[in-house]
C-alpha cells in the first residue's frame, strides 16, 4: 500500500482542493484504467483505486470514521458502505477497488438506514458533552453524525458502557481519553505504518475491544514517541492536544516550516490571534507528507518562554551589569565597538558567525554584512564543525556540494547503508520514511560503533551491523570499495561512461592493494572480514544501493576523505543519477544546508562561487558597490587561535551557540574573553552571551518571514506568525548594524533578498517568493535548464562533466586509546532535545532527557567498579567533566558515548581540538579519555556555575521572569 509520501495521493489532493473530505485510503496505483460508474456518473481511475477515492474525485461524499488518506484502507467502521449492481451486501467502499463496467450506487435509503444505525451504536456508547468538548467543531464523529441525518439516540445510555475509563494524562503534550474511544484502530495503525513505533495495539474483542499502550502502560512509560501521529488520526476527541483542551479550537492557520532538524517539516502553525495553540504538519508538505515527530509537533513553546531575552542589552566589559536600551543605542554601540576595534588593530581584526538556525535571507545578509561592510572574508557557520567535509568532499567528487537525492528516494533503495547516523533520533520524520521501506523488505546495513534504535525496529530486519571502531571510518570504507572491486562487482559500464578514467585507473590501483582487504583491516576497524564481505556484496548486488550518513561520518580528522570514500562507492557500483541510489548526508539543523549555499564559509561567496575566481567575485563586486578581498578568510578555528594571539578582537555571532557547541571549551572561552567586542544575536542568554558586550534579541521561526533548505536541497518558505517579540526579525537586526556601520542595506522584506540571491547565483537564478507559493517548495538548482527545480541530481552528467574517484588513504587520528586515556569517547544526539538544548530544555521535552549521561558498557563498567547513577570523572587531553553513568550493551567495550544537549554537562570541555584535515571540522566522535567514580563536580563545572550564577545577575531587574538556562 502506498502510505503518506504517495506522489498520486499528494497530486490527487492537490487538484480536488474543493473536495469536502479527503480521497480516502492511498493505493497502489497501476498504468491500467478502469471505468466505473458512480451515482450516474462516470469516471475512469488508475486500476488499484478504491470506490471510495474514486467517489472523491467526482466530487460525490461517502461518509467514513476509520479510513484516512495517510492510512492503509481498514474497512471497520463500515459507514462507507455502498452497492454495487450484481453482488450482495453492502461493502466498504474503502477496502473495494474500483473494476472495470461497476456500477456503485453510494446513497439510498437502504444504504441511509444502514448508516443511521451504526452511527447510532456509536453515539450510544459516547459522552453526551458534544458542547463542551474540547474537539467540538473540529470532531469527525460530529460531522458524520450530520452527514447521516443522525438526530437521537433510541439506546439508553444506563446499559454496559464505557463511559468511566479512565483518563491518560500522563504525558505532557496531549491527553487520552478513552471513553470517547470507538476503537476506529486509526491511532494504532498510525503509529505502526506512518511512525513505525508499534507503541499501540487493540485489546480485547467485541465490545470490550480498547486502545492500549501496551502492558497497562499509560502513554509516558509506553514504547509512544510522542510523534502526534495517533493525536492528528483520531478522529474524536480521545486524543486531544493539552493546548487545545486548554484554550480552545484554533481561529486561523499559517504554512510554515519548522525550525528544529534538517528534515524541514512543513506544518501549520494554529493560531489564536497572535497565540500558537498547535502545530499540525501539513499534508502536503513536501518533505513530511503529514508527518512530524515530538520536537517540531509540541516543542514550540520556547518561543513565548519567559527566558527569552527582548530588549537589546549593552556594557563594556564582561564583569559589569547588562544595561537594558532602545534599539537604536544598542545598534550605535555594537557598530562603534567594531569601528574602535578596527582602527585599534586593522581592517581582518574582526569577523562573523552565520546561523543554521536563522533564514537562507538572515544568513546570506551577514556574509554579505562582513564583506561588504567589515571589508574582509571572517565568516564562517556552525557547518564548520558538522558537514563541512561534506561540502568539500562531494564538490571534489561528484562536483556539487550536497546531497543527491529526495528523502522520498528512499521507498526505491533495495540496500540502504546508514553510516555514522541516527535517523530515528536525529531525523525522525525521516526514520520513519526509512522503517517503512525496510518494513516493505529493503536490506539494512548500519555502520556505527554503537547499535542505534533502527537496527532493533518492530518488523526491520538488520541485516548487518558493523561496528566500527571510532576514528576508523576510512580504513572501513576502502575495505568495502576493495572487495567490490576484488569480487568484479563494480558496474563498468557506468563507470566508462559517467567517471573520468584516468583519476579511475588510479583509484583501481590504490583500491586493489591488499592492505585494503577485510582481512587486513579487520585488527583496524573491528570489523570481521567476513561480515564486510557480505556486507559490501549486499550494496553492489542489488538494483538500487543508497548511502545515508550523519555527523559520525564527518566530525573525523578525515572526515573529508570518508566523504569522498563514500561518493567513491556511490560512484563505482553505478548508484548514482536515479530514484533509490545516492550520497546522502543527513543534515543536523533545520538550514545548515542553506548556510552553506548562502556563502558563509571564508573561501565561499554564495553558491559556493570561490572568492578568488574574478568573475564571481566582480559580479558580486558590482552588485555591492563595494570590492571584496580576493583572499579566503579566517576559519571559526582560526578565529579563537587569533583571538588568543590578539589580531582578533571583534565577532558579530547570530544564532548560535560556540561557546558551548564548539570543541575545546576551555580554549574557546579563553578566546571569547579576549575579544575587545561580542556581539551575540540570540533569542535567549546561551553560552557565548555569558561573555559578550552587546546582546541583540533574536527571533524565532515563527516571527520572521523568509526560506530554510533541508538536507533534500529542498527550499521552504518560513512565514511569519506573530509579531517579533523583540520587535525586529533577525535580518532587520542585521540591516540596522550594516547601515550603523556606514554600508547601506534598504530591503523592505525577505523576498527582496532572495531576489538578490536569485541575481547572483547561479543554482537559485530560478527561485522566487512567487514561485514558491505556486510549486510549495523547491529542490535547488533551479535554473534555466531546472525551471521546477532539481528532485534528483547526475541524472544525465556531473556539473564537473565526468565524475572523479580520489584516493584516500587512511591515516590513523591522533585520538587513540593509550594507558593514560584508554577508553574512546563518541558524541550523538537523543530523540527529545535538539542541539544545545537551549530550545527543546524551555519545553516539556525535559521530561524525557533532563540531563546528560556516559554510555558505557558493562565490561568497561564492571572493570572500574561502576553502577548505574554513579558520578563519573571524564578527562581528556583538553580537559574533565563529570557525567553520570548509563551502563548499556548499546556500547561495544572500549567505548563511551554522551550527548551535548545540558551546557552544564561540559561535554566539549573533553573534546580535543584535533579536526579535519582539509576544512578543520572538528574531530567530536573521537575523544581518548580515562574514566572513574568521583564524588564531586569537576573544576570548570563549578567554575562555570559560579560565572553563570555571576551572569544572571547581572542581568537587568526590569526583565520579566527568571533566566532558567543555568538552572
Amino acid at each position: 500500500m502506498v502510505s503518506f509520501y504517495d506522489p498520486n495521493a499528494a497530486q490527487n489532493q492537490t487538484t480536488q482542493a474543493n473536495v469536502m473530505v479527503d480521497l480516502g485510503t492511498p493505493e497502489v496505483l497501476s498504468d491500467q484504467h478502469v471505468t466505473l460508474t458512480i451515482d450516474g456518473q462516470q469516471i475512469s481511475v488508475p486500476e488499484g483505486t478504491s470506490v471510495l477515492r474514486a467517489a472523491a474525485l467526482l466530487n460525490i461524499t461517502i461518509p467514513k470514521l476509520c479510513a484516512s488518506d495517510n492510512l492503509e484502507a481498514f474497512g471497520s467502521c463500515r459507514l462507507c458502505a455502498v452497492e454495487i449492481a450484481g453482488r450482495r451486501g453492502m461493502p466498504a467502499s474503502c477496502t473495494t477497488p474500483a473494476e472495470q463496467d461497476m456500477q456503485v450506487s453510494t446513497q439510498n435509503k437502504k444504504i441511509a438506514r444502514l448508516r443511521k444505525n451504526i452511527m447510532e451504536l456509536y453515539i450510544s456508547d459516547h459522552p453526551l458533552d458534544c458542547l463542551t468538548c474540547p474537539s467540538n467543531g473540529d470532531c469527525e464523529l460530529q460531522d458524520m453524525a450530520g452527514a447521516v441525518g443522525l438526530r437521537e439516540v433510541r439506546y439508553g445510555f444506563d446499559g454496559e458502557n464505557h463511559l468511566d475509563a479512565a483518563k491518560d494524562t500522563s504525558n505532557p503534550y496531549f491527553t487520552f481519553e478513552p471513553s470517547k474511544c470507538i476503537v476506529c484502530s486509526r491511532c494504532v495503525r498510525a503509529c505502526e505504518e506512518v511512525q513505525g513505533t508499534f507503541a499501540l495495539t487493540i485489546d480485547g474483542r467485541g465490545f470490550d475491544s480498547k486502545v492500549s499502550t501496551g502492558d497497562n502502560n499509560d502513554f509516558l512509560s509506553s514504547d509512544c514517541v510522542s510523534c502526534g501521529a495517533c493525536v492528528q488520526a483520531c478522529p474524536t476527541s480521545t486524543l486531544m492536544e493539552n493546548s487545545v483542551i486548554e484554550q480552545g479550537q484554533p481561529e486561523r492557520s499559517v504554512t510554515t516550516t519548522c525550525a528544529y532538524c534538517g528534515v524541514g517539516c512543513s506544518f501549520e502553525a494554529q493560531m489564536k490571534g497572535e497565540e500558537v495553540i498547535r502545530m499540525v504538519p501539513a499534508k502536503d508538505g513536501q518533505a513530511n507528507h503529514g508527518h512530524s515527530c515530538v520536537k517540531g509537533r509540541f516543542a514550540f513553546g520556547y518561543a513565548t518562554h519567559q527566558d527569552r531575552i527582548t530588549s537589546p542589552m549593552v556594557r563594556d566589559s564582561i564583569d559589569q551589569p547588562w544595561r537594558e536600551t532602545s534599539w537604536q543605542e544598542a545598534i550605535d554601540f555594537a557598530a562603534n565597538k567594531l569601528k574602535s576595534v578596527q582602527a585599534k588593530y586593522g581592517k581582518d581584526s574582526i569577523g562573523g558567525i552565520t546561523s543554521s538556525r536563522c533564514t537562507n535571507e538572515e544568513t546570506y545578509l551577514v556574509q554579505k554584512l562582513v564583506r561588504a561592510a567589515f571589508g574582509n572574508n571572517n565568516t564562517d557557520t556552525c557547518a564548520r564543525v558538522c558537514h563541512s567535509p561534506t561540502g568539500y568532499g562531494l564538490k571534489a567528487t561528484l562536483g556539487e556540494s550536497a546531497g543527491t537525492q529526495t528523502f522520498d528516494s528512499v521507498m526505491q533503495a533495495d540496500t540502504i547503508i546508514v553510516i555514522g547516523a541516527n535517523p530515528t533520533d536525529a531525523h525522525p520524520v525521516f526514520g520513519s520514511l526509512l522503517k517503512k521501506r525496510l518494513r516493505q523488505g529493503a536490506h539494512l546495513i548500519i555502520a556505527d560503533p554503537r547499535k542505534i534504535d533502527l537496527g532493533n525496529s518492530p518488523h526491520v530486519t538488520l541485516d548487518h551491523h558493523l561496528p566500527l571502531r571510532p576514528g576508523t571510518n576510512v580504513a572501513f570504507i576502502n575495505a568495502m570499495a576493495h572487495v567490490i572491486v576484488d569480487e568484479g562487482l563494480e558496474d563498468k559500464a557506468f563507470i566508462a561512461e559517467r567517471c573520468q578514467t584516468q583519476a579511475y585507473q588510479q583509484w583501481h590501483s590504490f583500491i586493489s592493494d591488499s592492505r585494503h582487504s577485510p582481512e587486513n583491516t579487520q585488527d583496524i576497524t573491528g570489523i570481521d572480514a567476513e561480515q564486510l564481505r557480505k556486507a559490501a556484496r549486499l550494496y553492489a548486488s542489488v538494483n538500487n544501493g543508497a548511502i545515508y550518513y550523519g555527523l559520525g561520518v564527518t566530525e573525523h580528522s578525515q572526515g573529508s576523505s570518508m566523504v569522498m570514500g563514500i561518493a567513491n562507492l556511490a560512484l563505482l557500483t553505478g548508484n548514482i543519477g536515479r530514484e533509490g541510489v545516492g550520497v546522502n548526508p543527513l543534515r543536523g539543523q533545520n538550514n545548515v544546508q542553506g548556510s552553506c549555499d548562502m556563502g558563509s564559509f571564508p573561501h565561499e561567496l554564495p553558491g559556493y562561487q570561490h572568492v578568488n575566481n574574478d568573475a564571481s567575485r566582480e559580479k558580486f563586486e558590482q552588485h555591492w558597490q563595494v570590492n571584496i578581498d580576493n583572499e579566503p578568510g579566517l576559519r571559526i578555528p582560526n578565529m579563537f587561535d587569533a583571538a588568543i594571539d590578539g589580531s582578533f578582537k571583534g565577532l558579530y555571532c547570530q544564532g548560535e551557540d560556540i561557546a558551548q557547541s564548539d570543541p575545546n571549551t576551555n580554549h574557546v572561552e579563553a578566546a571569547l574573553k579576549s575579544l575587545e567586542c561580542l556581539i551575540v544575536q540570540d533569542i535567549f542568554l546561551n553560552e557565548t552571551a555569558k561573555f559578550a558586550h552587546v546582546f541583540l534579541p533574536g527571533s524565532s521561526f515563527l516571527e520572521k518571514d523568509g526560506t530554510f533548505t533541508n538536507a533534500e536541497r529542498r527550499i521552504n518558505r518560513v512565514r511569519k506568525v506573530m509579531t517579533p517579540l523583540a520587535g525586529k526579525a533577525d535580518w532587520e537586526t542585521t540591516m540596522a548594524l550594516s547601515n550603523a556601520l556606514g554600508y547601506p542595506m534598504n530591503y523592505q522584506h525577505p523576498k527582496e533578498i532572495m531576489a538578490e540571491i536569485a541575481e547572483l547565483t547561479p543554482t537559485f537564478t530560478g527561485v522566487s517568493y512567487e514561485k514558491l507559493e505556486q510549486l510549495g517548495s523547491i529542490q535547488w538548482p533551479c535554473n534555466d535548464l531546472n525551471p521546477q527545480g532539481t528532485p534528483t541530481m547526475h541524472i544525465n552528467d556531473f556539473p564537473i562533466g565526468q565524475a572523479t574517484f580520489a584516493i584516500t588513504e587512511y591515516v590513523p587520528t591522533d585520538e587513540r586509546a593509550s594507558r593514560k586515556f584508554p577508553l574512546l569517547l563518541t558524541t550523538g544526539r537523543i530523540l527529545s532535545q535538539y542541539n544545545v538544548g537551549a530550545q527543546t530544555r524551555r519545553t516539556d521535552n525535559q521530561m524525557w532527557h533532563d540531563k546528560d549521561q556516559l554510555e558505557i558498557h558493562p565490561h568497561d563498567a564492571q572493570e572500574r567498579g561502576i553502577k548505574d547513577g554513579d558520578n563519573l570523572g571524564i578527562s581528556s587531553r583538553a580537559g574533565n567533566t563529570v557525567l553520570t553513568a548509563k551502563i548499556t550493551s548499546r556500547m561495544q567495550p572500549g567505548v563511551v558515548y554522551t550527548t551535548f544537549h545540558h551546557p552544564e554537562s561540559g561535554a566539549n570541555v573533553i573534546t580535543t581540538d584535533n579536526s579535519d584535515w582539509a576544512t578543520n571540522c572538528p574531530e567530536y566522535k573521537v575523544t581518548a579519555v580515562q574514566v572513574e567514580k568521583v564524588s564531586s563536580p569537576s573544576n570548570w563545572q563549578q567554575r562555570n556555575k559560579d560565572f553563570s550564577r555571576k551572569q544572571i545577575d547581572f542581568l537587568p531587574k526590569t526583565r520579566k521572569g527568571r533566566t532558567h538556562a543555568h538552572e
